[in-house]
């Protein structure tokens, strides 16, 4: 049985087809780190640590800032391992109402509830073979955790309504932004669901600490945005590194995309670039901004700001802000913004 020193001691700081489906080689671990856009150690250290948990049925979760890039690792866990061929499922648990997550993630039989008209795969069975990633755990009401350390625990699924229980055969990664020992402390989380799904950890490094990786970062952005033709000269990216991506690789992403819209020929101007006002309004914001400024005073800022722009709207600031509505409403009342 695993305990929470061994849970510790492995923490790194750091649509079915007809015909058999051919499982895709295993990446090298050059193309591992290409796929990362890992440049800067800490980053190919973990794309070492995802080599190797790949091909292991292990649980993992990764823990990061919110637009770090905990999604890509997810991926690369899955695609780069045994399980590629079959279906990788997310589960968000920041995206779905309290008294539908259990039908969700376990699924539901016709009838069980009003509105269940027809059965209902959950995500565990819709995973069955492959990766099932829980996405925001931090965000899994405190009273719905009892069951699923029982799933994880016996590997058996019971749809809510239903007698009989499934056999699973699913991957667990999961992913969270908030600090889920810290939850475990205020009993806002169970332990033994931390020590259970915390079997190894990956801990992503924000973007200020990994700059190393912004050119890398920029060509694969480059690409997903078809517009892998445009230029980045010296004077852009020198642009872009003094500032303190507060948001990660999320605000990198929609600011390039952002940019990209003013670039008439093939070069990226810093002029193209519209960066938040959280760190950019003011030459006092962008002294602060490179002199190490908190997390947290960022982030007070960038809440306030984005609620500013959204007139309000706190469940617009939480999409632009890329955080659950219920993450943003503990942050206001943490930061006492009004």
């Amino acid at each position: 049985m695993q305990t929470a020193s061994t849970a510790l001691n492995i923490e790194h700081r750091g649509l079915l087809a007809v015909l058999p489906r051919r499982v895709p080689p295993r990446a090298t671990r050059s193309e591992l780190t290409d796929k990362l856009s890992a440049k800067s150690p800490k980053m190919r250290e973990i794309a070492t640590l995802v080599g190797r948990l790949s091909n292991s049925d292990v649980t993992v979760a990764i823990l990061g800032e919110t637009g770090s890039g905990k999604d890509v690792v997810a991926h690369a866990l899955h695609d780069n391992g045994c399980r590629a061929a079959k279906p990788f499922v997310v589960f968000d648990c920041g995206a779905v109402p309290p008294n539908l997550v259990e039908s969700e993630l376990y699924g539901h039989e016709r009838g069980a509830f009003t509105g269940a008209h027809a059965d209902h795969q959950g995500a565990f069975e819709r995973a069955r073979g492959g990766t099932l990633f829980i996405d925001e755990l931090g965000e899994l009401p405190l009273e719905l955790q009892p069951r699923l350390l029982r799933v994880l625990d016996n590997r058996l699924v019971r749809r809510v309504g239903g007698s009989r229980e499934h056999q699973i055969d699913v991957r667990i990664v999961c992913a969270t932004n908030r600090n889920l020992a810290q939850l475990v402390s205020e009993k806002k989380f169970r332990e033994d669901l931390y020590f259970r799904l915390a079997a190894a950890v990956i801990s992503l490094p924000p973007l200020r600490e990994r700059k190393d990786d912004l050119p890398a970062l920029l060509s694969r952005l480059l690409v997903e945005l078809g517009r892998p033709e445009v230029d980045v000269p010296p004077e852009t990216f020198e642009f872009l590194s003094a500032h303190a991506w507060p948001g990660n690789v999320r605000e990198l992403r929609n600011t390039l995309d952002c940019a990209l819209a003013f670039v008439d020929g093939c070069t990226l101007e810093p002029h193209h670039i519209r960066l938040m006002p959280s760190t950019c309004e003011s030459p006092a914001m962008n002294e602060l901004a490179l002199g190490g400024r908190t997390l947290e005073s960022l982030e007070n800022v960038a809440i306030s700001q984005t609620l500013a722009l959204s007139h309000g709207n706190k469940l617009h600031a939480a999409r632009v802000l890329g955080i659950a509505p219920s993450t943003l409403y503990e942050k206001l009342k943490r930061y006492g913004i009004a």
